[in-house]
């Protein structure tokens, strides 16, 4: 989680996260409103601040105490309502605000929520300047509060949605005509942007999960539920499938057969295709630890490099920035094209893939065979304190045992959530019976650790 008890605050991998009127209570959200408008006023005094929110239910309280406290700090706030993480990303950079802000907990359940700021320059802020964030609201006399005209006032961004779809149709002008896409939306913040972005395109659309209610968000459905799209493509012979989050910065792709094609598959289509269009900047493409084997052997065999990071698109982000490279991305489907955006953008994404498939008039099954995918099992374990966990010397030996087992022949990778409470074990290799086995070990080591 992102929240101390006791108002303190911690900033974890994606912003301030935790249960909705438990651990980020509006009472928090507006100090965090005060000190965010506050510091990011500093560096750009008068610019407004855009805040937008997903679907889930709590949207709507968090939402009112973080404008609260922005304008108690004399920010005017430019309110875009349910919109994509990207899109706020787009339109602070496309108003000239002083930042943007998202409450959003992206693909976690429906009780809890999250506060993410992005800078100016639609980048998510450094840790040094969420650092100050956090001291700001630790120490509130430091903020003004100003008054009379000072104010800040708020107002609502009727054209937010119209501006991002003409953005995204801007930077990827493709024609869809003759496509059939299901596109299953998370009931999240997709909704109101992914079907008709494909539709005005050309693309014949089959909507699905596009009704949220407050609290069916991510429920059974969107990218870490993809199975019921799988399905609607087969009955509705749709040429592709497209899954997103809740806050629709990520995408899961199904082909033409009903087969998943994960993150990993989509960065090997266009990492391959930007190379042979020579724009693969650097000839690099930057993944983290959990990408699969398969990736790292297509990317060899086109002569593209890899450079690897932790988990996190923030830290994908820093390292595409320090070698200059454009591409890069998460197996999950958080996948950042540096040229035309700043994060994550599920939309983007979709529209750069649909690209390739029309521009080399192939299937997608066919696209996603230049990966072969190496057997991976993933199990969360839900713990009460995953640092205690991961400092486990019986669970470090357990993993150098199976790792010996393994002999070279695959790979584990046991790591903490960054957002959630869990532990999480990844095994690959070539053996499935032996990565079950392997799995089993280790998570029944996990859950018999007293933390």
């Amino acid at each position: 989680m992102g929240v101390h008890a006791g108002h303190g605050v911690m900033f974890g991998t994606d912003g301030v996260r935790g249960v909705a009127n438990r651990e980020l209570k509006p009472e928090l959200a507006l100090s965090l409103g005060r000190a965010g408008a506050y510091f990011l006023s500093l560096k750009t005094p008068g610019a407004p601040l855009v805040v937008g929110r997903d679907t889930r239910i709590s949207g709507d309280m968090l939402e009112s105490a973080l404008i609260t406290g922005m304008c108690s700090a004399g920010v005017n706030v430019l309110k875009a309502g349910v919109l994509p993480t990207p899109a706020v990303a787009c339109l602070t950079r496309l108003t000239g605000s002083c930042g943007g802000a998202v409450i959003s907990a992206s693909h976690n359940p429906v009780v809890d929520n999250g506060i993410k700021f992005f800078g100016p320059d639609g980048f998510k802020l450094t840790d040094a300047e969420e650092e100050e964030i956090e001291r700001l609201v630790a120490h509130p006399d430091e903020i003004p509060y100003p008054v009379g005209e000072q104010i800040g006032a708020c107002q609502a961004m009727t054209d937010a949605c119209d501006r991002y779809v003409q953005f995204l149709k801007d930077v990827v002008p493709v024609d869809l005509t003759g496509l059939t896409i299901a596109v299953d939306c998370a009931n999240g913040a997709a909704s109101s942007v992914a079907p008709r972005l494909f539709a005005e395109l050309g693309a014949q659309v089959v909507p699905m999960f596009h009704t949220p209610n407050g609290v069916n968000i991510n429920e059974s459905c969107g990218s870490t539920h993809p199975e019921k799209l799988c399905g609607t493509v087969l009955s509705r012979r749709a040429h592709i499938g497209l899954a997103f989050d809740g806050d629709a910065d990520r995408l899961i792709a199904v082909d033409e057969k009903g087969n998943l094609i994960d993150g990993d598959q989509i960065m090997v289509i266009c990492a391959r295709d930007l190379k042979e269009r020579g724009r693969l900047s650097k000839n690099t493409v930057v993944v983290t630890v959990m990408s699969n084997l398969g990736l790292h052997h297509a990317m060899s065999k086109a002569g593209i490099e890899i450079a690897e990071t932790q988990v996190g698109d923030r830290w994908v982000l820093e390292e595409l920035i320090r070698r200059g490279a454009v591409f890069g991305g998460e197996q999950s489907g958080h996948i950042i094209f540096l040229e035309d955006q700043t994060t994550g953008d599920g939309a983007l994404t979709a529209l750069k893939l649909l690209s390739v498939i029309k521009r080399k008039g192939l299937p997608l099954g066919e696209l996603a065979a230049q990966m072969d995918r190496y057997p991976q099992l993933l199990k969360n374990v839900a713990v009460s304190d995953k640092h205690c966990v991961m400092s486990s010397v019986l669970l470090k030996e357990a993993i150098c045992d199976c790792e010996r087992r393994l002999n070279g022949r695959g790979r584990i990778l046991v790591r903490p959530s960054g957002t959630e409470q869990l532990v999480r074990v990844m095994v690959e290799g070539k053996d499935l019976e032996e990565l079950n086995v392997i799995v089993d070990e280790l998570t029944g080591v996990i859950r018999k650790l007293v933390c």
